[in-house]
C-alpha cells in the first residue's frame, strides 16, 4: 500500500507537465498603415444600415435577425459545440457509479436442492490523472471549436444584414424603374397622338406612325421585366425573414437617395471587426491544442480506480463490517506498438496546424482585398453617376429640341425616335448606377465587419 501511495504522490507532483510547447500565442501580421483608396479614419462600428435613415429598413433588419432560418441553424450549431465542450471537459472529472444487485438462487447439492438469497451494493470511482495535459488540451480545443461556431454565427449576421439591405434597395430600384417606365410610356403615347394627328392631316408619311407605335411597344415590353424583378426580389426578402412570399415586405419606397459614405478606419481594425478572421484564428488555436493531445496520447496513462461495497444474504447486513469489500488501484498503461498510429496522428495534427495558419493569413488578405475592391467600386460608381447625370440632362434637351423641330416640320421622325430611346436608357442607367453605389457601400460595410454583431449576439 505504501508503494502505491508513493507512485500516486509522484504522479500528482508531475501533473500538469506539458509534452508539447505551444506553437503560437498570436500570429503577427504586418498590416498596411492605411487603405490605398481612402485615408485612415475612424470606422462606424455600429449598425451601419441606420446611416441610410430608412425606418422600414431598420424594422425589416430586426425582423430578419429574429426569424432568419440560417441564423437559427447557426445558433443551434453553436449550442451543439457548447454541449461538446461540456462533454469533453467531463473527461477531466472523476467518474463515480453505484451498482446494486439482488436475487434468489436454487442449486442442487449433496443433501438436496438449496435456496439462498444474495444482495450486493458497491460504489466505483475512476479518475485519469492528466499528467501530460491530454484532457486539458482536448478541452481547450473544444473550447476553441465553440468559439469558431460563435464567430461563424456573428459572420452570418453580417452576411445576412448585407443581403437584406441589398434586396431592399434592389426593390426600391425596381419600383423606380417601373415608375420611370410608366412615365416613359405616357410620354411615348403623347408623341404617338401627335404623330397620328399629323399623319391624318397628311403632314407626315406612314413610316413615322409605325415607328412611333414601335417605340411605344418597346417601352411597354420593358415594364414586365421590371415587375418580374421586383417580385423575385420581394420573394427572396420574404425567405430571408423566414416567411412565405409577401409583396408587402419591402414597403413602397421608390426613391433612391444619396448613399452614405462608409468610413473604413484603419486596416488593423479588420482583425477585431471581422468575425471570419477571428474564426480562422480560433481554428488555428484549436489545431494547436490537438497537436498537444496527439503527442500526449503517446505517453503513459495513469488511472486511479477504487471501489467500496458489500455483499450479504440479507439486505440489512450488506454494509456490516465483515461484509465490506474495497479496493484502490493505480493503473498504468504505456503504448508499445500500434503500427505508428499515434505517430501518424501527431503528423496529421501538425499538418492541420500548418494548413490553418495559411488559412488565417489568407482570411486577412481576403478581408483587405474586399475592402479595397469595395472602395474602388465606390469611386467608379460615383464617377459614373456624375457622367450619367450629364448624359440625362443632355438627352432631355436633345429630346425636347428634336420633338419641337419635328412638330414644326423642320425634321423627320427619326431624331425624335432616337432621342426618346436615348433619354429612357439614360434615366434607367442612372437609376441602376445609384443603386449600384448603394450596393458598393453595403459591400464595404460587410467587408469592414463591426462590433454591432457582439451586441446582437448577446441578445
Amino acid at each position: 500500500m505504501k508503494n502505491v501511495m508513493l507512485i500516486i504522490a509522484v504522479t500528482v507532483m508531475f501533473t500538469g507537465c506539458s509534452v508539447h510547447k505551444t506553437h503560437i500565442k498570436e500570429p503577427r501580421i504586418e498590416m498596411p498603415a492605411a487603405f490605398s483608396e481612402q485615408s485612415g479614419q475612424t470606422s462606424y462600428s455600429g449598425r451601419w444600415w441606420k446611416q441610410f435613415g430608412d425606418e422600414k429598413l431598420d424594422y425589416l433588419m430586426e425582423e430578419v435577425f429574429k426569424h432568419n432560418l440560417d441564423i437559427v441553424q447557426a445558433y443551434e450549431r453553436l449550442q451543439q459545440s457548447v454541449s461538446i465542450l461540456k462533454k469533453t471537459g467531463a473527461a477531466g472529472l472523476p467518474s463515480v457509479t453505484i451498482e446494486g444487485a439482488g436475487g434468489r438462487t436454487r442449486q442442487a447439492g449433496a443433501f438436496g436442492a438449496s435456496t439462498s438469497d444474495a444482495y450486493s451494493v458497491s460504489a466505483k470511482a475512476s479518475y485519469e490523472i492528466d499528467l501530460w495535459k491530454k484532457v486539458d488540451s482536448s478541452t481547450k480545443a473544444a473550447r476553441f471549436d465553440m468559439l469558431v461556431s460563435e464567430q461563424n454565427l456573428k459572420a452570418l449576421y453580417i452576411s445576412v444584414s448585407a443581403q437584406v439591405a441589398e434586396l431592399y434597395y434592389q426593390a426600391v430600384e425596381q419600383r423606380a424603374q417601373l415608375a420611370l417606365s410608366d412615365k416613359t410610356i405616357a410620354s411615348f403615347q403623347d408623341t404617338l397622338a401627335r404623330v397620328e394627328r399629323r399623319y391624318k392631316e397628311g403632314l407626315v408619311p406612314s413610316i413615322d406612325l409605325y415607328q412611333s407605335r414601335q417605340n411605344l411597344a418597346a417601352a411597354k415590353a420593358r415594364r414586365p421585366v421590371f415587375a418580374s424583378n421586383l417580385a423575385v426580389t420581394l420573394n427572396a426578402m420574404s425567405v430571408l425573414a423566414g416567411r412565405f412570399p409577401d409583396k408587402e415586405i419591402g414597403g413602397t419606397n421608390m426613391v433612391l437617395g444619396n448613399s452614405p459614405d462608409m468610413q473604413t478606419g484603419l486596416p488593423s481594425q479588420l482583425l477585431m471587426n471581422r468575425p471570419d478572421i477571428r474564426s480562422s484564428l480560433m481554428k488555428l488555436k484549436a489545431s494547436n491544442e490537438r497537436i498537444s493531445t496527439a503527442v500526449a496520447d503517446r505517453f503513459p496513462s495513469f488511472n486511479l480506480v477504487g471501489s467500496y461495497g458489500g455483499a450479504s444474504d440479507e439486505v440489512g447486513t450488506i454494509l456490516d463490517s465483515p461484509n465490506i469489500i474495497w479496493n484502490a488501484l493505480l493503473q498504468i498503461a504505456q503504448p508499445i506498438f500500434d503500427g505508428h498510429r499515434r505517430k501518424s496522428e501527431v503528423e496529421r495534427a501538425e499538418a492541420e496546424f500548418r494548413g490553418q495558419l495559411a488559412e488565417y493569413h489568407t482570411s486577412v488578405l481576403v478581408a483587405f482585398r474586399e475592402v479595397e475592391d469595395s472602395l474602388a467600386r465606390i469611386n467608379a460608381s460615383k464617377e459614373r453617376i456624375a457622367m450619367l447625370h450629364d448624359q440625362v440632362n443632355a438627352s432631355r434637351n436633345s429630346h425636347r429640341l428634336a420633338l419641337a423641330r419635328y412638330t414644326q416640320g423642320l425634321s423627320d421622325y427619326l431624331p425624335v425616335l432616337t432621342e426618346q430611346l436615348g433619354l429612357f436608357n439614360a434615366e434607367s442607367n442612372l437609376l441602376q448606377a445609384k443603386r449600384q453605389l448603394v450596393s458598393d457601400n453595403i459591400q464595404l460595410a460587410r467587408s469592414l465587419g463591426g462590433e454591432w454583431v457582439d451586441e446582437i449576439h448577446k441578445k
